[in-house]
C-alpha cells in the first residue's frame, strides 16, 4: 500500500499520534491520473479544490497581459497546492502537471474540518506552507537581482533541498523532468539562454547531466556564490503544543 506523501511529509517536521496521521489520511479524497500537461486548475476560472501531490511534479504558473508565462513554483510528492487560491473563488494560478502523476483531491471545507478538529495539523501545515512562500521569493527575488548563472543556481539548489524531504535517497542529483523553455518561464531567460547557462555550469564544474539526471557537484561553492537558504530541510514546530494524548 503506498503511504500518502502529505501524512510522510509532514512527519519529516511534526511527530503525529495516529488519530493525526488517520485525520490527514481521510481527508484525500478522489484519486486523479495527470499525464505531463495534465491541469488541475486554470488562471481566473472557478475552482473549489485543494491537491495533494502524491507521485510527480506540477507547477504553478501565472499568463501575463503580453502573453508571456511566469513559472511562480513547482510541486512535489508531499506538496497541498492550489492553497494560494483558498481565498477566493477563482484560481489564482494555473497547476499543470510536468511529468506523469497522481494526485488526491480535496475540497477547501474539508482543509477546514481538518483545521476545527486537529489545531496541531493546522498549525504544521500553517509552517510548511510559509516555508514554501519564502522559498519562492528567495528564487524570485534572485530573477530580479542575479545573473543567469546564479538563478538557474538558485532553482536547481533549491529543488534539491525540497526533494532531499520526502524523494527518499536523494543525496546530490535529481531526473529533472522539465523542459527548457519551463526553466526559462521559472528564472526569466530565454530556452537558447537557459541551454548556454547550463553548459556553462559543466564546463565551470558545478554540475554534471546525463539526459535528465542533473547531479551537483559543487554545492558548498553554488551556495556561496548565491548566498541560498534551505528553507526545506529544517521547520522549526517546537512552538506547536503537544498532544493531549502524548501531553497524558
Amino acid at each position: 500500500m503506498r503511504r500518502d506523501a502529505l501524512v510522510w511529509r509532514v512527519e519529516q517536521h511534526l511527530a503525529l499520534t495516529p488519530q493525526e496521521r488517520s485525520a490527514l489520511e481521510s481527508m484525500n479524497r478522489r484519486e486523479l491520473k495527470l499525464r505531463p500537461g495534465g491541469t488541475l486548475m486554470v488562471q481566473d476560472e472557478p475552482n473549489e479544490y485543494l491537491y495533494v501531490i502524491q507521485q510527480g511534479w506540477t507547477h504553478s504558473s501565472r499568463n501575463l497581459v503580453n502573453g508571456a508565462r511566469q513559472i511562480v513554483a513547482f510541486h512535489y510528492a508531499g506538496d497541498l497546492v492550489g492553497t494560494s487560491s483558498i481565498a477566493w473563488s477563482l484560481a489564482t494560478n494555473t497547476i499543470r502537471a510536468v511529468s506523469d502523476c497522481i494526485v488526491s483531491e480535496l475540497t477547501k471545507p474539508d482543509l477546514g474540518r481538518l483545521f476545527a478538529g486537529e489545531p496541531r495539523l493546522a498549525a504544521a501545515l500553517y509552517a510548511i506552507n510559509v516555508a514554501d512562500f519564502v522559498a519562492m521569493g528567495d528564487r524570485l527575488t534572485s530573477i530580479g537581482r542575479m545573473g543567469a548563472i546564479e538563478r538557474l543556481t538558485v532553482l536547481l539548489l533549491d529543488i534539491l533541498g525540497r526533494l532531499r524531504v520526502t524523494a527518499g535517497g536523494v543525496v546530490d542529483s535529481f531526473d529533472l523532468p522539465l523542459t527548457q523553455q519551463d526553466i526559462g518561464d521559472a528564472v526569466g531567460l530565454t530556452k537558447v539562454h537557459v541551454s548556454r547557462t547550463f553548459g556553462e555550469m559543466e564546463r565551470r564544474g558545478l554540475i554534471v547531466r546525463n539526459g535528465r539526471r542533473v547531479k551537483v557537484l559543487q554545492e558548498r561553492e553554488m551556495v556561496a556564490m548565491t548566498g541560498f537558504v534551505d528553507r526545506h530541510g529544517v521547520i522549526e514546530t517546537d512552538w506547536i503544543p503537544l498532544s493531549q494524548a502524548v501531553a497524558a
